[in-house]
């Protein structure tokens, strides 16, 4: 148990070993000791408890006003507080010890409660000033177990968590590997790590890139917007301020070294680089390549884009699962709607030609050769044939005088039915 000179010297070692005031100390454990055993000590209503600060000796008083008959719980008798004040008056407070006898006991545990309780709190404020100025920056460190499916990663100088909703889909880790981490926030109420980190914030995209790529770093290119679905695929939106600089290339680096670097940092997850443009159309032409688009209406008020593709580019465009158009509305900050072109087919005058033989041919059962030629000879249909004499038909060019013969028996057998009515 901490009493007494103990716990003097207890207070003098944390305070030079760990920087907190002994005084601090002291008036948190009194505070403490008082709250959580305010009801052993006696039913006052105002109570004090008290370290000597060379004894170190705990002791409680309560606040009393001397009554000469019957006290109550804030009172007491006057000839008894004349016994310690023996110039106390008819309703003077006065202070009055009410140590209980086991309090040395309980008064110990508190302080020892207390004492820890302290130091978590000064050495969470020490990873405050510590981390403080590194909110929104990637921070590295390695994994040392696991709770509840968090990971909790050694930061050095304090512990940081990756909860399960910070974390990429799918990645996996083993105590001891080195991990990155954007540090979205710090918690210093916490019991546990006091370190927020994450591995799905758009951030951290955005860092990757801004550590990476020396133009986003030196401010030539601008990240304009960002659309992520983490461990599966990103779009990002870059733009140049100087036009000698591209901002897609720059990212992409010799080789596609940069973004390939970022992209197995993220564990294989895609990037997607778009160049900005002020122009809506523009912009989403380019955010939804490789898909070619026919047609571009826009809905300012809406802010709505009515997207027309081609047949074939529908597919393309929607992506697996709708990603595509779904990643490039949030990138875009517009409502997009694709829709296939109607495709209207118009006949040619060769396929018109060749329908025309056709139906001759299967109409007078002759060959398609023959029926080639009537239509040559201007000859549309069986009623224009009708509507001439045999001669008319024999001196068709090309037509000789068997294929004639054919010609007019079928218009005979055609005509036959109408003869028997």
């Amino acid at each position: 148990m901490i009493m007494n000179n103990e716990l003097l010297s207890t207070l003098d070692y944390i305070e030079q070993e760990r920087g907190i005031s002994r005084e601090v100390l002291i008036e948190a454990i009194e505070k403490a000791i008082l709250s959580a055993s305010k009801k052993s000590i006696h039913p006052a209503s105002e109570l004090d408890v008290k370290i000597d600060r060379t004894s170190g000796q705990i002791k409680a008083w309560a606040k009393l006003q001397a009554v000469e008959s019957k006290p109550t719980c804030d009172q007491i008798l006057l000839s008894v507080a004349r016994e310690r004040y023996p110039n106390a008056k008819v309703g003077e407070i006065v202070k009055w010890e009410v140590t209980p006898k086991n309090f040395g006991r309980i008064a110990a545990q508190y302080a020892k409660n207390t004492i820890m309780n302290q130091l978590r709190k000064a050495e969470k404020e020490i990873v405050f000033e510590e981390f403080k100025d590194r909110i929104g920056q990637v921070v590295s460190g390695v994994v040392r177990r696991f709770e509840a499916g968090s990971i909790i990663i050694d930061m050095q100088k304090a512990e940081g968590v990756l909860s399960p909703k910070d974390k990429i889909p799918g990645e996996t880790y083993m105590q001891g590997d080195r991990i990155n981490a954007i540090l979205k926030k710090i918690d210093p109420s916490g019991s546990g790590p006091s370190l927020l980190l994450s591995r799905v914030s758009d951030d951290f995209i955005k860092k990757l890139f801004e550590r990476e790529v020396s133009e986003i770093h030196d401010g030539i290119v601008q990240i304009k917007a960002i659309a992520r679905e983490p461990g599966s695929r990103t779009k990002i939106a870059v733009q140049s301020t100087d036009a000698h600089v591209d901002p897609v290339g720059a990212c992409v680096g010799m080789r596609g070294m940069r973004v390939k670097n970022i992209t197995t940092e993220l564990g294989g997850e895609k990037i997607d680089i778009v160049p900005f443009d002020e122009d809506i159309k523009v912009f989403a032409s380019k955010a939804l390549q490789p898909a070619a688009l026919k047609l571009i209406e826009v809905d300012e008020a809406a802010k709505t884009l009515n997207i027309k593709v081609a047949t074939d580019q529908l597919s393309l465009a929607i992506g697996k699962r709708g990603q595509n158009v779904r990643l490039t509305s949030k990138l875009l900050g517009w409502k997009i709607n694709i829709n296939a072109e109607e495709v209207v087919v118009e006949t040619t005058f060769e396929e018109k030609l060749g329908q025309t033989i056709e139906s001759l041919s299967e109409t007078l059962k002759i060959d398609k050769e023959i029926a080639q030629k009537l239509v040559s000879g201007g000859f549309l249909s069986v009623e224009g044939l009708k509507a001439v004499d045999a001669a008319d038909i024999s001196k068709i060019q090309g037509l000789d005088e068997d294929e004639a013969k054919k010609v007019l028996q079928s218009l005979k057998k055609l005509d036959k039915p109408d003869k028997k009515d």
